[in-house]
């Protein structure tokens, strides 16, 4: 490895390690910086596919939220209001998707909330 390894590349793996011995927010968030300087977005970008596929299901999405604040609200549509909703539904949390449906429905006009429980109660629930 030491023959053939770029030398950017041998200075984030003696990085990692350091990181992984000290342990703490203060060594990984240095990790960050390092990684950042040293590596291809495209680099990092595998890293950070390789630890968060190594995380798994709900603890990856607790670091997501914690890196990025969550998904927050939905945003304005690129094509148009169905699409942008389905979008940030696929990643939002059970307690958002609630929050938003409850308020939605409630901010209504009668007529509309007729038709919306006609629609879904239609439907088969999956």
């Amino acid at each position: 490895m030491s023959k053939w390894a770029k030398d950017a590349h041998k200075r984030v793996a003696r990085t990692v390690g350091y990181a992984l011995t000290i342990g703490g927010f203060d060594s990984w968030h240095d990790l960050s910086k390092v990684l950042e300087a040293r590596l291809t977005p495209s680099e990092i970008g595998g890293i950070a596919y390789a630890a968060m596929q190594a995380l798994g299901g709900d603890l990856s999405k607790e670091v997501f939220n914690a890196t990025h604040g969550g998904v927050g609200s939905p945003i304005a549509p690129l094509f148009n209001q169905m699409d942008e909703a389905a979008f940030w539904a696929d990643m939002a949390e059970p307690d958002a998707l609630d929050a938003y449906c409850l308020a939605s429905f409630n901010r209504m006009a009668p007529d509309r909330k007729a038709a919306f429980l006609g629609f879904v109660q239609g439907r088969r629930v999956a």
